[in-house]
């Protein structure tokens, strides 16, 4: 009576010790039991002879059934055949598995990586001496405080009375269910300490999942797909900091939208590769960083409220389809960076939140696991399971999908305690500060472990303060980065560039103070999505002055971004000068193109992509001052700059004028005497510029200039940036 009651309000913590083989050595005797819910008659075949072993009898008090068997005639394993009202099955009994079950668990806690090994839903073919193996599906899930989980889907009429998990001492449920193959849908359903029922939850480890409103997980076979990017990963492990990059930031959802008549919402990944990378190749970006991609359930996050960390969203296909798209960028020559987000996550009734009932993933106190910008929890970086859950899934998007870069998103709200925080909001560390050394320890480990496992790839932080070492490695003292987003070069940047030209004079500090800093980082140069929302305005709107000095000033920022030391990022819609603000409900607005100005303002950044991965100068020591030299960046009062960028090989100088007014003898002190060669000016017709008169070659002449013995003269144009290589 009381084994009914647990079973069929689902309340039961161990049904291995109802369900199943249970034997009796002293006896001869063992006992088969099962549960099945609907059944009138159940049979036990023999899964070795294919025989009938014999008839179950049903309990007076519900749908458990068993019978006694010899020892000596049990099976090797052993089936149901099932008879309900309406129908005739067969089914493997999943509860004569409890030794495979627990092999989930045995070392899912020696390596971060054994969390994707070996949690969530695996594909199994058990070996149990017939011959053929058995094949079904592995489950576990991390729930410690819950009094019940029971598996639900598809293939139980999601009735949670119908297969219970069994509780570890570890606190992890397993169960193997043969049977269940690739494609099935599956929640948990999980009651807390106090036998309350909770919203049923997807899994954490899920490889896949449904959108909404089910929200379900799905059984994924990541063995399936081939690859076929050897030579990109094998290329890839070149050194990063002495590489061109110049990434286009685009948000898979609204880059562009399906055409025609179609209920279709977005692209797919399989449209985006014939429709994206042709672009990317196009325009000579060399990586491609999307916004998240782990699945999210609502569209307005963007993605930055991520769901199920393990799953490619199902928005734009399988992950097979996702696995396809990355595939296809590295045969095509571009990397794939990923937007990362392990600093928050919704209360999603699906998802993470009091997953079982208790703050599982999130810190208990709301001073610490409640994020008041984003509504949203913390994870509780201090739990040894959530920091491997959070470093398990770094290493299994770079394993499992090739990603060749994390860019981690809120960093600067991972690291202090009191960030967007009143006083008295906030606790304290043990030494009474701010900084969250959890946080600090969990970062490290994660970049330690992706470095070390996968030197393909790179870490980049998205971090807005000036927390020391953010991209330095951890044996220094380090964060342990690769590189790390210059929030302050484009603030102070945008801020100067917003600036009438009359009033730049007296801002000239901000458009020359990144470079007192700029090799204290690896840094990457971000014009990113966050830029052109919520009210800033597109970056050409950014822009003073009439149609044309916009788009000059768009065309003149563009080419000092690209002189500038660091490694470039770029959102879409800035490379065609889009004017409105970015929205996620809809698509670039590539009508745009059919004007010349726009025109011009793409075949600037195309033009400044290919002539910075042409050049060794550009790109060769980003992150070392002996790539760089100022010629003059005092010249307040015309609002000019001038700088060099060198390589072992090359020097190419770098003018950008500010001002509308042109410069007709414009002299310019360089390094070397001989000869100098024009190799881009953002003012040329073909960019929809003035074509201000612009001679492509020069000599050097002995007139000492910016302490220079030999100097060229230019005539500068308005509102533009100029790049000259010293020929020898």
């Amino acid at each position: 009576m009381q084994v009914e009651h647990v079973l069929s309000n689902a309340n039961c913590t161990h049904p291995f010790s109802y369900l199943g083989i249970h034997t009796k050595p002293e006896e001869s005797i063992s006992s088969i039991r099962a549960w099945l819910p609907g059944a009138v008659k159940v049979e036990v075949i023999d899964l070795g002879s294919n025989k009938i072993l014999g008839q179950l009898r049903q309990s007076d008090d519900g749908p458990l059934f068993s019978a006694n068997f010899e020892f000596a005639t049990l099976p090797k394993a052993y089936s149901f055949r099932v008879t309900t009202e309406a129908a005739e099955y067969e089914v493997v009994d999943p509860y004569q598995f409890q030794e495979q079950a627990y092999h989930a668990i045995h070392f899912v806690d020696h390596h971060p990586e054994n969390v994707y090994h070996q949690l969530g839903a695996q594909l199994v073919s058990l070996d149990v001496g017939l011959s053929q193996p058995i094949k079904g599906t592995r489950f576990a899930v991390f729930a410690p405080n819950a009094s019940a989980v029971s598996l639900i889907g598809d293939f139980n009429y999601w009735d949670g009375s119908c297969t219970p998990m069994q509780k570890t001492e570890m606190g992890y449920w397993v169960l193997v269910v043969p049977g269940i193959e690739a494609g099935a849908k599956y929640k948990y359903q999980i009651k807390d300490a106090a036998g309350h029922s909770l919203p049923h939850k997807a899994d954490p480890v899920g490889f896949s999942a449904e959108q909404y409103p089910s929200h379900s997980s799905i059984v994924y076979d990541h063995s399936a797909y081939e690859w076929q990017d050897q030579d990109w990963l094998k290329e890839a492990k070149k050194n990063k900091y002495t590489q061109p990059m110049s990434i286009y930031e685009l948000h898979l959802g609204s880059w562009k939208k399906p055409q025609g008549d179609s209920e279709q919402r977005y692209l797919s990944y399989h449209q985006l590769v014939d429709e994206l990378i042709p672009y990317i190749k196009d325009m000579a970006y060399t990586h491609i960083e999307i916004m998240p991609v782990s699945e999210y359930p609502f569209d307005g996050s963007w993605g930055y409220q991520p769901v199920g960390l393990f799953a490619p969203t199902s928005r734009f296909g399988t992950p097979d389809d996702f696995k396809y798209f990355v595939d296809q960028c590295h045969q095509h020559g571009i990397g794939v960076i990923m937007d990362w987000v392990p600093a928050h996550f919704p209360e999603d009734g699906h998802g993470l939140a009091r997953f079982d009932g208790s703050h599982v993933y999130e810190y208990e106190d709301p001073r610490r696991g409640w994020h008041p910008d984003w509504n949203s929890c913390i994870y509780d970086f201090g739990k040894d399971t959530v920091r491997q859950f959070l470093v398990a899934n770094a290493l299994y998007w770079v394993d499992k999908f090739h990603i060749d870069g994390l860019r981690v998103d809120a960093v600067a709200s991972m690291l202090y305690l009191d960030y967007s925080r009143e006083d008295g909001d906030w606790v304290p560390n043990v030494d009474g500060g701010n900084h969250n050394y959890e946080a600090i320890s969990f970062l490290q480990w994660m970049n330690k472990e992706v470095y070390q496992k996968y030197p393909h790839a790179m870490t980049i932080a998205e971090e807005s303060t000036s927390f020391p070492k953010v991209s330095r490695p951890v044996f220094e003292g380090g964060l342990g980065f690769g590189f790390k987003w210059n929030m302050g070069w484009m603030n102070d940047s945008l801020h100067y560039i917003a600036k009438d030209p009359c009033y730049r004079r007296y801002h000239h500090n901000e458009i020359t103070f990144s470079l007192v800093y700029s090799f204290d980082e690896s840094f990457v140069l971000p014009i990113s999505h966050d830029e052109v929302v919520h009210g800033k305005g597109a970056l050409l709107r950014k822009m003073p002055g009439d149609e044309w000095q916009q788009a000059a000033n768009h065309r003149a920022y563009a080419g000092f971004m690209y002189g500038h030391p660091g490694k470039k990022l770029n959102f879409m819609g800035n490379e065609i000068g889009q004017f409105a603000e970015w929205n996620h409900d809809s698509s670039i607005d590539w009508h745009l193109l059919d004007f010349d100005k726009h025109q011009g303002i793409q075949s600037v950044y195309r033009d400044l992509n290919k002539l910075y991965a042409q050049y060794p100068a550009l790109y060769e020591l980003d992150n070392d001052y002996k790539g760089f030299e100022w010629i003059d960046h005092g010249n307040a009062e015309q609002s000019i700059l001038s700088m060099v960028r060198k390589s072992d090989q090359q020097k190419i100088y770098v003018v950008t004028n500010f001002t509308p007014v042109p410069q007709a003898e414009f002299r310019l002190g360089v390094l070397d005497k001989g000869k100098y060669e024009l190799l881009l000016n953002t003012d040329d017709k073909k960019y929809w510029g003035s074509g201000y008169l612009t001679k492509k070659n020069f000599k050097t002449d002995p007139i000492n200039w910016n302490d220079k013995e030999q100097s060229i003269s230019l005539s500068l144009p308005p509102l533009a940036t100029i790049f000259v290589i010293h020929r020898g």
